[in-house]
Protein backbone atom coordinates (compact mmCIF):
# COMPACT_ATOMS: atom_id res chain seq x y z
CA UNK A 1 0.00 0.00 0.00
CA UNK A 2 1.04 3.56 -0.64
CA UNK A 3 -0.09 6.17 1.28
CA UNK A 4 0.26 9.80 0.29
CA UNK A 5 -0.01 11.72 3.53
CA UNK A 6 -0.56 15.46 3.92
CA UNK A 7 2.45 16.97 6.56
CA UNK A 8 0.81 20.08 7.39
CA UNK A 9 2.01 23.31 6.99
CA UNK A 10 5.00 22.89 8.89
CA UNK A 11 4.80 22.89 12.52
CA UNK A 12 5.47 18.94 13.66
CA UNK A 13 2.63 18.73 15.58
CA UNK A 14 -0.18 20.24 12.93
CA UNK A 15 -0.16 16.69 11.12
CA UNK A 16 -2.86 14.70 11.34
CA UNK A 17 -3.17 12.00 14.35
CA UNK A 18 -3.56 9.77 11.11
CA UNK A 19 -0.82 10.96 9.36
CA UNK A 20 1.30 10.79 11.94
CA UNK A 21 0.05 7.06 12.65
CA UNK A 22 1.22 6.06 8.86
CA UNK A 23 4.74 7.82 9.71
CA UNK A 24 5.31 5.19 12.73
CA UNK A 25 4.15 2.38 11.19
CA UNK A 26 5.95 2.79 7.35
CA UNK A 27 8.67 0.63 5.73
CA UNK A 28 9.29 3.44 3.40
CA UNK A 29 9.12 7.10 3.28
CA UNK A 30 9.41 9.28 0.41
CA UNK A 31 9.11 12.94 1.65
CA UNK A 32 9.46 15.96 -0.25
CA UNK A 33 13.35 17.23 1.33
CA UNK A 34 12.60 21.10 0.12
CA UNK A 35 9.29 22.09 2.01
CA UNK A 36 8.71 19.03 4.40
CA UNK A 37 9.91 20.26 8.14
CA UNK A 38 12.54 16.77 8.86
CA UNK A 39 11.24 16.70 12.19
CA UNK A 40 8.79 14.93 11.13
CA UNK A 41 10.84 12.22 10.24
CA UNK A 42 12.39 11.86 13.57
CA UNK A 43 8.86 9.61 13.64
CA UNK A 44 9.82 6.76 11.70
CA UNK A 45 10.97 3.49 12.74
CA UNK A 46 14.70 3.20 13.25
CA UNK A 47 14.22 0.31 10.08
CA UNK A 48 12.44 2.47 7.79
CA UNK A 49 14.38 3.44 4.59
CA UNK A 50 14.17 6.93 3.97
CA UNK A 51 14.56 9.14 0.93
CA UNK A 52 14.41 12.71 -0.01
CA UNK A 53 12.59 13.03 -3.20
CA UNK A 54 13.63 16.49 -3.57
CA UNK A 55 16.38 15.30 -6.16
CA UNK A 56 14.48 12.30 -7.87
CA UNK A 57 12.13 12.07 -11.04
CA UNK A 58 8.67 11.41 -11.02
CA UNK A 59 10.20 7.59 -12.63
CA UNK A 60 12.40 7.50 -9.94
CA UNK A 61 10.19 7.95 -6.96
CA UNK A 62 7.54 5.52 -8.31
CA UNK A 63 10.60 2.74 -8.86
CA UNK A 64 11.26 3.17 -4.90
CA UNK A 65 7.56 2.70 -4.73
CA UNK A 66 7.37 -0.77 -6.74
CA UNK A 67 10.37 -1.88 -5.50
CA UNK A 68 8.63 -1.07 -1.81
CA UNK A 69 5.42 -3.08 -2.86
CA UNK A 70 7.25 -6.05 -4.35
CA UNK A 71 8.75 -6.55 -0.92
CA UNK A 72 5.36 -6.23 0.93
CA UNK A 73 6.34 -3.25 2.46
CA UNK A 74 4.46 0.07 3.45
CA UNK A 75 5.24 3.06 1.73
CA UNK A 76 4.28 6.59 3.19
CA UNK A 77 4.42 9.60 0.00
CA UNK A 78 4.94 12.26 2.38
CA UNK A 79 3.55 15.55 1.01
CA UNK A 80 4.02 19.32 2.30
CA UNK A 81 0.38 20.48 3.22
CA UNK A 82 -2.49 18.60 2.12
CA UNK A 83 -1.00 16.97 -0.91
CA UNK A 84 -4.76 17.82 -2.82
CA UNK A 85 -2.83 21.53 -3.49
CA UNK A 86 0.08 21.44 -5.69
CA UNK A 87 0.41 18.38 -4.38
CA UNK A 88 1.35 16.44 -7.88
CA UNK A 89 -0.32 13.03 -6.78
CA UNK A 90 -2.29 12.59 -9.72
CA UNK A 91 0.58 11.70 -12.00
CA UNK A 92 1.97 9.54 -9.25
CA UNK A 93 -1.78 7.67 -8.75
CA UNK A 94 -1.80 7.10 -12.61
CA UNK A 95 1.24 5.22 -12.76
CA UNK A 96 0.68 3.28 -9.59
CA UNK A 97 -2.91 2.00 -10.90
CA UNK A 98 -1.78 0.01 -13.89
CA UNK A 99 1.04 -1.28 -11.93
CA UNK A 100 -2.35 -2.68 -9.79
CA UNK A 101 -0.44 -0.96 -6.77
CA UNK A 102 -2.92 0.10 -4.03
CA UNK A 103 -2.62 3.28 -2.51
CA UNK A 104 -4.80 6.24 -0.56
CA UNK A 105 -4.73 9.73 0.32
CA UNK A 106 -4.54 10.86 3.86
CA UNK A 107 -5.54 15.01 4.27
CA UNK A 108 -3.16 17.29 5.64
CA UNK A 109 -3.10 21.13 7.11
CA UNK A 110 -2.81 23.55 4.21
CA UNK A 111 -0.33 26.07 4.25
CA UNK A 112 -3.21 28.58 3.50
CA UNK A 113 -5.13 27.28 6.77
CA UNK A 114 -1.34 28.22 8.32
CA UNK A 115 -1.17 31.33 7.18
CA UNK A 116 -4.63 32.73 8.48
CA UNK A 117 -3.57 30.91 11.89
CA UNK A 118 -0.63 32.91 11.35
CA UNK A 119 -2.56 36.35 10.93
CA UNK A 120 -5.65 35.66 13.04
CA UNK A 121 -7.81 36.07 10.44
CA UNK A 122 -10.91 34.45 9.01
CA UNK A 123 -10.87 33.99 5.24
CA UNK A 124 -14.50 34.63 4.78
CA UNK A 125 -16.42 37.46 6.62
CA UNK A 126 -19.93 38.25 6.16
CA UNK A 127 -20.57 41.41 3.27
CA UNK A 128 -16.54 41.01 2.73
CA UNK A 129 -15.83 38.06 1.42
CA UNK A 130 -17.73 34.87 1.17
CA UNK A 131 -15.26 32.43 -1.05
CA UNK A 132 -11.34 32.26 -1.00
CA UNK A 133 -9.53 31.59 -4.47
CA UNK A 134 -6.79 29.68 -3.95
CA UNK A 135 -4.30 29.94 -7.08
CA UNK A 136 -0.70 30.61 -8.28
CA UNK A 137 0.63 32.74 -10.77
CA UNK A 138 2.48 31.77 -13.68
CA UNK A 139 5.91 31.14 -14.15
CA UNK A 140 7.43 28.10 -15.72
CA UNK A 141 4.83 26.43 -15.19
CA UNK A 142 1.81 27.92 -17.36
CA UNK A 143 -1.76 27.98 -15.57
CA UNK A 144 -4.60 27.30 -17.81
CA UNK A 145 -6.32 31.15 -19.84
CA UNK A 146 -9.51 31.02 -18.12
CA UNK A 147 -7.51 31.51 -14.68
CA UNK A 148 -4.87 34.29 -15.53
CA UNK A 149 -4.30 36.37 -12.67
CA UNK A 150 -5.98 39.41 -12.95
CA UNK A 151 -9.43 37.27 -14.13
CA UNK A 152 -9.37 35.64 -10.94
CA UNK A 153 -8.61 39.26 -9.49
CA UNK A 154 -11.76 40.06 -10.63
CA UNK A 155 -13.60 38.44 -8.41
CA UNK A 156 -12.79 40.36 -5.33
CA UNK A 157 -12.69 37.84 -3.37
CA UNK A 158 -10.05 36.74 -0.84
CA UNK A 159 -7.16 35.17 -2.73
CA UNK A 160 -4.41 33.00 -1.37
CA UNK A 161 -1.87 33.24 -3.88
CA UNK A 162 0.94 29.89 -3.56
CA UNK A 163 4.38 29.60 -5.43
CA UNK A 164 4.33 33.06 -6.09
CA UNK A 165 7.00 35.06 -3.80
CA UNK A 166 9.49 35.33 -6.78
CA UNK A 167 6.72 37.01 -9.17
CA UNK A 168 5.86 40.09 -6.97
CA UNK A 169 6.30 42.84 -9.63
CA UNK A 170 4.31 40.90 -12.26
CA UNK A 171 1.42 40.09 -9.70
CA UNK A 172 1.10 43.28 -7.93
CA UNK A 173 0.12 44.69 -11.64
CA UNK A 174 -2.19 41.71 -12.62
CA UNK A 175 -4.09 42.36 -9.20
CA UNK A 176 -4.58 46.20 -9.94
CA UNK A 177 -6.14 45.01 -13.54
CA UNK A 178 -8.27 42.85 -12.16
CA UNK A 179 -9.47 45.73 -9.78
CA UNK A 180 -7.53 45.53 -6.38
CA UNK A 181 -6.47 49.32 -5.30
CA UNK A 182 -3.16 50.15 -4.55
CA UNK A 183 -4.38 50.16 -1.02
CA UNK A 184 -6.28 46.77 -0.66
CA UNK A 185 -5.24 44.47 2.18
CA UNK A 186 -2.31 42.42 1.68
CA UNK A 187 0.18 40.50 3.75
CA UNK A 188 3.26 37.89 3.07
CA UNK A 189 3.20 35.39 5.38
CA UNK A 190 6.79 33.36 5.26
CA UNK A 191 7.05 29.56 6.05
CA UNK A 192 3.27 29.98 8.37
CA UNK A 193 3.22 28.14 11.20
CA UNK A 194 7.31 26.97 11.16
CA UNK A 195 9.43 28.18 14.49
CA UNK A 196 10.90 31.33 11.93
CA UNK A 197 7.31 32.04 11.15
CA UNK A 198 7.34 35.75 10.00
CA UNK A 199 4.34 38.36 9.27
CA UNK A 200 4.34 40.93 6.97
CA UNK A 201 1.11 43.38 6.34
CA UNK A 202 0.73 45.38 3.51
CA UNK A 203 -1.32 46.58 0.58
CA UNK A 204 -1.84 45.37 -2.87
CA UNK A 205 0.48 48.33 -3.95
CA UNK A 206 3.22 47.47 -1.46
CA UNK A 207 3.79 44.07 -2.05
CA UNK A 208 7.26 43.89 -4.15
CA UNK A 209 8.60 46.57 -1.82
CA UNK A 210 7.62 44.58 1.77
CA UNK A 211 9.40 41.24 0.36
CA UNK A 212 12.48 43.14 -1.11
CA UNK A 213 12.82 45.07 2.78
CA UNK A 214 12.58 41.73 4.17
CA UNK A 215 14.48 39.71 2.23
CA UNK A 216 11.09 37.34 1.40
CA UNK A 217 12.39 35.47 -1.53
CA UNK A 218 10.60 32.22 -1.46
CA UNK A 219 8.92 29.73 0.65
CA UNK A 220 6.14 32.33 1.57
CA UNK A 221 2.04 33.24 0.17
CA UNK A 222 0.45 36.00 -0.25
CA UNK A 223 -3.34 37.05 0.95
CA UNK A 224 -4.95 39.59 -0.66
CA UNK A 225 -8.60 41.30 0.14
CA UNK A 226 -10.59 43.13 2.60
CA UNK A 227 -10.92 39.90 5.13
CA UNK A 228 -7.39 41.83 6.68
CA UNK A 229 -9.73 44.84 6.72
CA UNK A 230 -11.35 46.26 9.83
CA UNK A 231 -15.12 46.55 8.35
CA UNK A 232 -17.60 43.01 8.34
CA UNK A 233 -21.43 42.02 9.73
CA UNK A 234 -21.58 39.88 12.33
CA UNK A 235 -23.09 36.46 11.29
CA UNK A 236 -26.78 36.00 11.42
CA UNK A 237 -25.78 32.51 12.87
CA UNK A 238 -25.56 33.93 16.36
CA UNK A 239 -27.24 37.10 15.96
CA UNK A 240 -29.92 37.48 18.78
CA UNK A 241 -32.43 38.63 15.82
CA UNK A 242 -32.21 35.57 13.83
CA UNK A 243 -33.91 32.29 13.95
CA UNK A 244 -32.82 28.74 12.79
CA UNK A 245 -33.40 25.37 13.67
CA UNK A 246 -31.60 25.79 17.08
CA UNK A 247 -32.95 28.75 18.68
CA UNK A 248 -35.95 31.74 18.57
CA UNK A 249 -34.88 35.26 17.77
CA UNK A 250 -35.06 36.91 20.98
CA UNK A 251 -37.91 39.97 21.03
Amino acid sequence: MINFVGAGPGAPDLITVRGQKLLQEADVIIYAGSLVNPELLKLARPECDIYNSAGMTLEEVIAVMEKAEADGKMTVRLHTGDPSLYGAIREQMDLLEPKNISFQVTPGVSSFCGVAAALNAEYTLPNVSQSVIITRMEGRTPVPEKEEMSLMASHGATMAIFLSTGLLEPLKEKLLAGGYTEETPAAIVYKATWPEERVFRCTVGTLPETARENNITKTAMIVVGGFLGNSYERSKLYDPGFTHEFREASK
